[in-house]
């Protein structure tokens, strides 16, 4: 089917969400202490996650739909791979394992970009944003991805209601274009 990746499913178990100790943090990013993941949804606490923007060597981006079962934006795509940042864990050590996790991807360079500051009803987050480029088969996390697409950043961007994006992801992917652009000479 045209827009799809072709994937395999993962044999992987994932570590149990609701215990999983995730980094907590204050407004300006510095380390309060973990809480078990669960507390930090229903409390709404500020917490910090990576944001890898894996691209092909065309310039589109694998974009995943989530699954229904996730504890926040379930169902909705996803232009970003990452997630929590877990206790003893920095920003660059969570995008690695978030994108070998939920992709299957493994031995890319990743670049940093930037940090950011997402705030909503739902969630409060400093997240991390990394670039890498792939063009490889995919091994998705059958608990965490329901299946990719390609799309491209602009049209992401310019089409905004085409699907459910997670509203986080769509706040670092507009700065990380605009960012790309700057840098061009």
């Amino acid at each position: 089917m045209p827009g799809q990746q072709e994937v395999q499913p993962s044999v992987e178990t994932s570590v149990d969400s609701l215990v999983e100790s995730v980094v907590v943090v204050d407004d300006h990013n510095f380390v309060l202490g973990a809480v078990p993941r669960g507390q930090m949804r229903e409390e709404a606490l500020c917490h910090r996650a990576t944001y890898v923007f894996v691209f092909n060597s065309e310039g589109q981006l694998y974009v995943q739909e989530r699954t229904l079962n996730k504890d926040i934006y379930p169902g909705y795509y996803d232009p970003a791979t990452g997630g929590v940042v877990t206790e003893g864990e920095s920003y660059d050590l969570a995008a690695s394992r978030e994108l070998s996790e939920e992709m299957g991807i493994e031995g890319v360079k990743i670049t940093p970009h930037f940090h950011f500051y997402f705030q909503n009803d739902d969630c409060q987050v400093w997240g991390r944003v990394y670039t890498c480029c792939y063009d490889g088969p995919l091994v998705l996390q059958e608990e965490e991805v329901a299946s990719v697409v390609m799309e491209s950043p602009e049209d992401i961007l310019s089409n905004r209601n085409h699907r459910n994006y997670t509203p986080d992801s769509l706040v670092a992917l507009e700065r990380l274009v605009h960012c790309l652009r700057s840098r061009r000479p």
